[in-house]
């Protein structure tokens, strides 16, 4: 009986330490099923402005410049995204100001703007955004958003999406935060996920079959 207890436990421990790890190395990096909202999400998405260099299958990513996780995804699976004709379809936003701190900059607007304005034409652009360091970015010949009325309003067009996404992503499981991304698996399944970690990216080439 002694030896039965025994054994019991160290089985016990055993699956247990085993589902631990399974759940720590897998399943909190899997992509969350979107199953509520759908529509709404969707229509959000595919109004905004976004832009992309075309392809096939669309993958929505919600970020900012200066975003370390966003720009690391990007450097690093967007090629491999690419080359398997995924439409990496980047929303840029700038950042709302939180009690008077400003988390944008007059430039980081302006461009943002132009963006949402050319909407899928300004992959050239947003190319050339992110060929350069953050700071060394002067939006040449791009108009300013400050002081523009209808180019301000575009910019708090982002930011309320931002804001309407929140709460219908978080009904899915889903926290906000940089990057975002939502695709359609093969068989039709909407998906997203906070990717703010690179155990995610696995994941996400998986579904979209890079």
């Amino acid at each position: 009986m002694k030896k039965f207890k025994f054994w019991a436990g160290v089985t016990l421990i055993v699956v247990v330490g085993v589902l631990i790890a399974w759940w720590a190395l897998d399943v909190r990096w899997r992509p969350k099923t979107i199953t509520k909202h759908q529509a709404e999400i969707a229509n959000i998405l595919e109004g905004a402005g976004w832009v992309s260099p075309g392809g096939e299958t669309k993958l929505y990513m919600v970020s900012f410049r200066s975003c370390p996780d966003c720009i690391r995804f990007e450097t690093e699976e967007f090629p491999k995204l690419h080359k398997k004709k995924v439409d990496t379809r980047v929303i840029v936003v700038a950042r709302a100001d939180t009690e008077g701190v400003s988390h944008s900059t007059p430039v980081e607007r302006a461009t943002v703007a132009e963006l949402w304005l050319s909407r899928g034409a300004g992959w050239p652009l947003y190319e050339a955004w992110h060929a350069v360091p953050v700071e060394a970015w002067t939006a040449p010949g791009i108009p300013p958003a400050d002081g523009d009325m209808a180019r301000t309003a575009v910019v708090e067009v982002g930011r309320r999406m931002v804001a309407d996404l929140k709460p219908l992503l978080k009904d899915n499981g889903i926290d906000f935060a940089y990057p975002l991304l939502i695709w359609w698996t093969k068989d039709g399944e909407m998906h997203g996920c906070a990717c703010e970690k690179p155990q995610t990216y696995r994941k996400v080439r998986k579904e979209l079959g890079a």
